[in-house]
């Protein structure tokens, strides 16, 4: 199935979500990699209120180059990383109000725990298409902590048609990634008993 979606995104729309479905995204995303992600978490255990709403977002784990203009800031290229590098981090966002977590390689099981437990999805976006997604962004509507640098500061992105993103690991514990592991390691096996 295809979904076009509206953030903030509610629970009841990603949970029509499966595995292997394609989806874009309209309105307000929001970026985050590794400093971001553990800036949280100190706001987190502290206490301290978020500069950002997480509530029903779509957190992007990807880092735009900027070009900086007379009105603001302009998106040149913007693309996924890794997510397994927030895997220690993610649960804590995922239970503070994300809805969509948007990246590339899939993520652990306890993030799929999370993801199921709270309804939220994980979505992959094909890596090396940076500049086709910098198409997709409307408007930059602002950049939170500047001082982690340009590439790790929190960015808020008004986005139309940012996609296509597939659906690798739902609120129902279906996850692509792990079936993908699955045949890999029964390809192995099999090659080893011949």
């Amino acid at each position: 199935m295809e979904y076009h979606l509206h953030t903030p995104v509610s629970k009841s729309d990603v949970e029509k979500l499966k595995a292997g479905d394609v989806v874009y995204l309209t309105g307000r995303i929001i970026t985050a990699r590794d400093k971001a992600h553990i800036r949280m978490a100190e706001y987190f255990a502290s206490g301290k209120p978020l500069p950002f709403s997480l509530e029903g977002a779509a957190v992007f784990h990807g880092a735009p180059i900027v070009r900086e203009t007379d009105g603001g800031w302009e998106i040149v290229a913007i693309g996924p990383t890794t997510s397994a590098r927030m895997n220690s981090l993610e649960p804590a966002v995922i239970k503070h109000g994300a809805r969509l977590i948007v990246g590339k390689g899939g993520m652990s099981a306890e993030v799929l725990d999370a993801l199921r437990e709270q309804g939220c999805a994980y979505l992959s976006m094909t890596g090396g298409a940076a500049v086709l997604g910098a198409r997709m962004v409307r408007k930059v509507l602002g950049a939170e902590w500047q001082d982690l640098g340009l590439a790790e500061s929190v960015w808020m992105l008004e986005v139309e048609r940012f996609g296509p993103l597939t659906v690798t690991m739902d609120a129902r514990g279906g996850d692509l990634y792990a079936g993908v592991r699955s045949r890999v390691s029964e390809n192995i096996k099999a090659m080893r008993s011949d």
